[in-house]
């Protein structure tokens, strides 16, 4: 990617952020309780969230994230009900688009298998 003259790291922070739209979970460190918010997009190192959740900048928190579970982070930015979320150890966001369950269960459930194709019409009763 060319730069523009004078363009700092903080000004492409964008890149590297899929847009995608989840729900998700949260818990703020001391609240005890969880919400759910909005996930607006993602990245290996942070989020924003939207959600109506009384968070100030600095706070500690835990997100979880479809497919990957509970994650540590801190509000980096607020901006009326949408915040930005760094993550304290970095994450796949990859993980997250997949369909849920698609990394823990490799067997299909019997009832989404197809119809066997190979079974001889004539042994089949008819109703």
């Amino acid at each position: 990617m060319r730069r523009k003259p004078g363009v700092t790291e903080l000004d492409h922070r964008q890149v590297g952020r899929d847009s995608l739209f989840l729900m998700a979970d949260l818990r703020v460190a001391g609240a005890g309780d969880e919400h759910r918010v909005k996930v607006r997009n993602l990245s290996g190192g942070g989020m924003m969230a939207e959600g109506h959740v009384k968070v100030t900048r600095g706070a500690k928190l835990e997100i979880n994230l479809r497919n990957i579970g509970w994650v540590g982070g801190v509000v980096a930015w607020i901006q009326e009900n949408r915040f930005g979320i760094a993550f304290t150890e970095d994450i796949d966001p990859k993980i997250a688009r997949e369909p849920i369950g698609s990394k823990q269960d490799s067997s299909t459930p019997r009832f989404v298998k197809p119809v066997l194709s190979n079974v001889d019409p004539a042994r089949l009763r008819k109703i």
